[in-house]
Parts: C-alpha cells; sequence; structure tokens
C-alpha cells in the first residue's frame, strides 16, 4: 500500500511516524511546500523569536530520522491538484503521485492583512520560521513596535518583544486580550500582567492605517490615536488551506469536514491538523488551530489511514507562555453561562471552570493545574479533562472549594 501525506507539517510529520510506530511497512512519501523539514509553530512567537532557542530543537523529527525509515521526503513543492478518481496527486512541474490511501495536513494561511500601507517595509505576519527569521532581524534596531490583536499570537509576540526590550503598542478590537476564547474575567488578568511589563494596551479599537515613507513609522487607529513605531506585527489569524481538497470535490465549511476517523467526504482521502472540521464525540464540530491538536490528530489520522476503529476523541488542550506566566486550557467552549474560578484572580495563581447548564465544557489554569496531557500526572487540568469527557454535572460550590479534590468529583458515565 502507497501512502501519501500532503502537508509536511506537525500533523503530516507526525502522521508518517505512527505509521511506522504502527508497523506499516509499506511505501510513505511527505509532501511539502515549505523548505524546511517539519518543525513546530509554538517557539515561533517566543523562545526562538526571543533568540533564546535553535531552530534545530523544533524540527519534529531530525534529517537522518526519514531516511532511516524510509519515508521520501519532497519538500519545497506544492501540491496543485487531486484526482480523487485516479487517486492520483498533481505537483508543480507537473509530477503525478499515485495513491492507495491519502493524507492531506496542509494546515492554514495567515489572513491578508488588507489595510492601507499592509506593504510598507518593516510590516510582519508570523506563521514560518523565514516569517521570524525576518522578524527577528528588525528587533534588532526597531525600539517601538505595534501589534496588531492579541489572540495568542499577539500576545505572545507582544511579551517576547517586551523581554527583548523593546517598546509595545498593542491594537485589540475586544475590551481585553483573548476575550472570546477565555473571557473577560481571565483576559483581565492577562491584561494586567502585560500592563506591568509595560504593554501600552490600546483596546476596543482597531488599526485604520499604516503609515510611513518607504517603511512604517505610525499605526493610526479607527478611535483617531497614532502610534509611533519601527515596526509592526500583524496577528489577526489564519484561514484553513483548503483549496486543493475543495476543487477536488471534498466537503468544506470552515475547514475540509472530516469524520471521527479524520474521512474526507472523498474514497481513502483523510485530513488531520489545522485544515480540518472534525466531527468530535464530546464538542461536536470544531476547528482547532494549537500544536495538541495537530500533533494528537496526526496519530489518529494515522492509525485510521491503517483501517484503525478508534474514533478521534482527544480531549483538546493548549497551552501558551507569556513572560514568567503558563497558561493552560482543556476542553472546548464557545459559550457558558457561568464561570467558576478555584483560587482568586488577583493572585493570579488559579483554576476557571466554564460550565453551561451545569456541564463543565472547558478549564483554563494560570500558573495551576498541571499538564493536562501528561500520563504520569495527577494534576487538576488532567481531572478537569476527565470532567469534560464524562459530561459530569457538578455541584459550582465544590469547584470552588480548595478542600474539594477534582478528582473526587469524576464519576464514570456509561451507556453513551
Amino acid at each position: 500500500m502507497r501512502i501519501v501525506i500532503v502537508g509536511a507539517s506537525l500533523a503530516g510529520a507526525t502522521a508518517a511516524a505512527t505509521l511506522r510506530d504502527e508497523g506499516f511497512d509499506g511505501e510513505i512519501r511527505l509532501i511539502g511546500a515549505e523548505t524546511q523539514l517539519p518543525y513546530n509553530r509554538p517557539p515561533l512567537s517566543k523562545g526562538y523569536l526571543r533568540q533564546q532557542e535553535r531552530f534545530e530543537d523544533q524540527l519534529v523529527k531530525p534529517a537522518a530520522y526519514y531516511a532511516d525509515q524510509r519515508i521520501a521526503l519532497t519538500l519545497g513543492v506544492r501540491a496543485t491538484a487531486i484526482d480523487a478518481k485516479q487517486k492520483l496527486v498533481e505537483l508543480e512541474g507537473g509530477e503525478r503521485v499515485a495513491y492507495d490511501r491519502l493524507l492531506v495536513t496542509t494546515g492554514g494561511r495567515n489572513r491578508t492583512l488588507s489595510v492601507p500601507g499592509a506593504t510598507l517595509e518593516g510590516v510582519f505576519q508570523l506563521r514560518t520560521v523565514e516569517d521570524c527569521d525576518r522578524i527577528r532581524a528588525a528587533t534588532r534596531r526597531a525600539r517601538r513596535a505595534v501589534v496588531m490583536g492579541l489572540g495568542f499570537i499577539g500576545s505572545e509576540v507582544s511579551a517576547s518583544l517586551r523581554q527583548l526590550g523593546i517598546e509595545v503598542a498593542a491594537v485589540e478590537g475586544a475590551r481585553v486580550p483573548l476575550a472570546r476564547v477565555l473571557g473577560d474575567e481571565v483576559g483581565q488578568a492577562l491584561a494586567a500582567i502585560h500592563r506591568e511589563k509595560g504593554v501600552e494596551l490600546v483596546l476596543e479599537d482597531s488599526v485604520a492605517a499604516l503609515e510611513g515613507s518607504d517603511r512604517v513609522e505610525r499605526v493610526r487607529t479607527r478611535k483617531g490615536r497614532v502610534l509611533p513605531c519601527d515596526m509592526v506585527v500583524a496577528g489577526i489569524g489564519i484561514v484553513p488551506n483548503t483549496e486543493l481538497l475543495a476543487a477536488a470535490g471534498a466537503e468544506v465549511d470552515n475547514g475540509v469536514l472530516v469524520d471521527e476517523h479524520c474521512r474526507t467526504s472523498l474514497p481513502d482521502v483523510f485530513a488531520a491538523g489545522d485544515v480540518t472540521n472534525h466531527l468530535h464525540p464530546v464538542f461536536g464540530r470544531l476547528r482547532v488551530e494549537h500544536w495538541n491538536n495537530g500533533y494528537q490528530q496526526g496519530r489518529a489520522a494515522a492509525r485510521s489511514l491503517l483501517g484503525g476503529a478508534q474514533p478521534y476523541d482527544y480531549i483538546h488542550s493548549f497551552w501558551s507562555d507569556q513572560y514568567e506566566h503558563t497558561l493552560e486550557y482543556v476542553g472546548f467552549a464557545t459559550r457558558w453561562d457561568r464561570l467558576v474560578f478555584r483560587g482568586r484572580l488577583e493572585t493570579r495563581k488559579f483554576l476557571g471552570f466554564y460550565l453551561d447548564s451545569g456541564i463543565i465544557r472547558a478549564a483554563v489554569g494560570l500558573d495551576r493545574g498541571g499538564d493536562p496531557d501528561d500520563p504520569k500526572a495527577d494534576g487538576e487540568l488532567k481531572a478537569a479533562a476527565s470532567l469534560i469527557r464524562n459530561r459530569v454535572s457538578v455541584d459550582p460550590a465544590k469547584l470552588s472549594d480548595e478542600a474539594v479534590e477534582l478528582r473526587s468529583l469524576v464519576t464514570p458515565v456509561t451507556g453513551r
């Protein structure tokens, strides 16, 4: 059997490695548009951006691994078409690659920055290591930066730039950082941290124009603020790279639609990672853009490619390092009717539980909770993940009571 993977990403490389780990001895070809070996992206906004970590240490696998495991790498070449009937992938230059089963892990790309002045020198977006290298070069001479957006990329870049000694003003349309994901209360705690570190938060506002002669010199906001700067980093989100699959006839809606086994609507075509809108047994349909999902879904897709029957039911989690603080989150909640805290927000060491009709949908920990994915750990967020998986109805008073161990609230649910 020949398995072709289009997208030399975390998900794609992890899937290739998992195929070998699971004993698959057939052909594997991994095709990627970037010229670099598959690598992990989280350090691009953190340690690698601050020049504290080496790129070689971010590789999913070292170069020798692919040769040793007979994984054929084709890098710096974009797939241009999929013929699902003939089971062929066409590449730039005209090569046609036959497959028995195909996995697409093409990820996403930055949203287009469309404000006036977007093409000025000194204006950056962050997605690839080359993007990060350009930002790193700019930080050597920059004194003042403007960051557009305070999602995860914007928040982490703001923190890293401040740690490099650069003055930072961050422009965000919401009332607090990460409001859509974490809500106002947790967002206020993060906002206080950024302010204490010297970030000027320009909230409930947006960028109207980037101005300068040849290089960006200032940012003008819609509310009339003028922010002088030497560089701009826009963290305005990504869009999934679904065009290849859509043109082949796959069903697409905010990502390519896959079932609980990572299967697209095309025969013998699977997908994993940022590009997917996947069906989850606990959360329903969702698209997730975090490292943990790329890794876990890459592994799940590999097993599905080999005929495995286990659904992809990972309870999603992610982390974000900002300054000396670590934020960890488990679950998935787009709405909640109650947010219950264990610990006090002002101490900046707390857990928050997002409840909907009495059921925990997600939990967040700031400098508290432990890694929910660590099999050896016995932390609070690991217990929260069990509560979320089992859809346990929990008394909010017990959630907030430090004397009540979260593990004691976990009761297995059967018959679902």
